[in-house]
């Protein structure tokens, strides 16, 4: 893992909204007393998310003196974790590139240099009007539908050049894209038709009442599920 270091250009200061402050106070009560800073990696999020994408040090600072404990903790953890980013990112988007072996051998490579012409040569170099940033990243847990990018919270899978060349105009555009599989998959399916499992209300609960009229005991919880039945033979 490479050296992060936070950036050389700082605000002066952060304070949480009253409304990512009250947030921050109910997460907190979530936990026993003295166990507090258990809270520290969601506060850590919701700061970032609050600051447009990224973690100034007054930010960690003012997480760390809600939670009691020392700086140098929030400072371990955001440096620890890549989910955290260290310096500004793109206003519109911060586009995390999946460059593990999956992603790769499905053209992960042409993703990086549709980011190069469309963003900027380097990883977290802003675009002219800091609108867009990106970065490669290690796996992004969806590999059966590589190669992927994530886009702040969404996973953009399926990909190709053309693709993503697409999603990145819309952001430009100030419209959300369709996140998921770009080739129309439901979630991590076959391509193509499906063979098997192919009724919907398989997919779509559809049959939940009718389970829930069948085995009423089950469905409010007040019996435990029957036991499962021995293999025969």
């Amino acid at each position: 893992m490479a050296v992060r270091r936070l950036s050389p250009d700082q605000p002066r200061d952060f304070a949480f909204t009253p409304e990512n402050l009250a947030w921050a106070k109910e997460t907190i009560a979530k936990f026993p007393e003295g166990k507090e800073a258990s809270a520290l990696i969601p506060l850590l999020w919701r700061a970032q998310e609050q600051a447009g994408g990224w973690l100034s040090e007054p930010a960690l600072r003012h997480v760390a003196d809600m939670l009691g404990v020392a700086h140098i903790r929030a400072y371990e953890v955001a440096t620890f974790y890549t989910m955290f980013q260290l310096s500004p990112v793109g206003a519109k988007a911060h586009v995390q590139v999946c460059g593990t072996t999956p992603c790769m051998l499905r053209g992960a490579e042409a993703l990086v240099d549709v980011c190069k012409r469309r963003i900027a040569e380097h990883p977290h170099e802003l675009s002219e009007g800091g609108q867009f940033s990106w970065e490669e990243v290690e796996c992004l847990g969806c590999c059966a539908n590589a190669p992927v990018v994530q886009i702040f919270k969404d996973t953009y899978e399926d990909l190709t050049p053309e693709a993503l060349d697409r999603i990145l105009s819309a952001l430009e555009r100030g419209t959300t894209p369709q996140a998921g599989s770009q080739i129309g998959r439901t979630t991590s399916s076959p391509e193509g038709a499906l063979t098997t499992l192919t009724d919907p209300a398989l997919h779509d609960g559809s049959r939940l009442g009718a389970w829930r009229a069948r085995f009423p005991e089950l469905a409010d919880g007040s019996a435990a599920a029957p036991p499962a039945e021995k293999p025969k033979g």
